[in-house]
């Protein structure tokens, strides 16, 4: 007996987001789509990145749930291939102890990841954490000023959540990094420890994994501009941590 994915899921209009789940194992389908329904979740499936790419040009999708291993396409292309096109938050299904896929997974552009086995609870946690970050900022307003940060000709919109360059060109940016600059932003020229930016910036990754706030850094660094030796905007404080050098206006 074999076993069909379901069509995309008419849950009611409460529901919390459209995952779209690209695994071409279909129990790991099964597994994270009942359970995410069961938690006010929209879930679609896809096997691999052409039924992937299929949905995503027809179906409103809030976060892709996306397997490095898949058939004719590996995932981390897919999701370099997703960032050239949004900022649609991406986490990424890797093994169990597979470090390098997790770097190289951040250093494109992906939100987060999930090791398998995985906890269906630890799943849902982190997609909810993303999602959060995602429409906070998609909405945000700030009481102290306007919702448009200048520096350097650069500005960062924060109801629309577009980087634009001195030229007027949009940056894309992931939500982790657009976390990142946020933070960089409201607090510049300061010193900020590793710890306070995962904190300020929402953006937690998986215990004993201390290298992801320093691969944001450097994406971030190189879609400002500079690469991490000029570190024109972003200075390293050895020791310390980071610190954002322009004077940054809001309005």
């Amino acid at each position: 007996m074999t076993t069909k994915d379901p069509e995309p899921s008419s849950q009611p209009a409460t529901s919390d987001g459209h995952i779209l789940i690209v695994d071409d194992d279909p129990q790991i389908r099964q597994l994270a789509g009942k359970f995410l329904r069961e938690h006010g979740h929209r879930v679609t499936m896809a096997r691999d990145g052409r039924e992937m790419r299929q949905v995503l040009e027809t179906v409103a999708i809030d976060l892709v749930l996306l397997d490095i291993m898949l058939p004719g396409g590996n995932g981390l292309e897919l999701c370099k291939e997703i960032r050239t096109r949004s900022s649609l938050p991406v986490i990424m299904l890797t093994a169990r102890g597979s470090e390098t896929d997790r770097i190289v997974g951040l250093e494109i552009g992906a939100d987060d990841y999930v090791s398998k086995p995985f906890n269906p609870r630890e799943l849902l946690a982190r997609i909810n954490s993303v999602l959060r970050r995602t429409r906070n900022h998609h909405g945000a307003t700030h009481e102290s000023g306007g919702h448009l940060l200048r520096f350097d000709g650069w500005s960062l919109d924060t109801r629309r959540r577009e980087l634009n360059d001195p030229g007027g060109v949009i940056i894309d940016l992931s939500t982790g990094e657009y976390d990142l600059l946020l933070t960089f932003l409201e607090q510049p020229q300061r010193v900020l420890t590793r710890d306070q930016l995962m904190d300020s910036a929402k953006h937690r990754m998986a215990t004993g994994f201390d290298r992801a706030i320093d691969i944001q850094v450097s994406r971030l660094r190189k879609k400002l501009g500079s690469d991490d030796d000029g570190q024109a905007m972003i200075k390293t404080i050895r020791g310390s941590g980071y610190m954002f050098v322009p004077a940054v206006t809001r309005t």
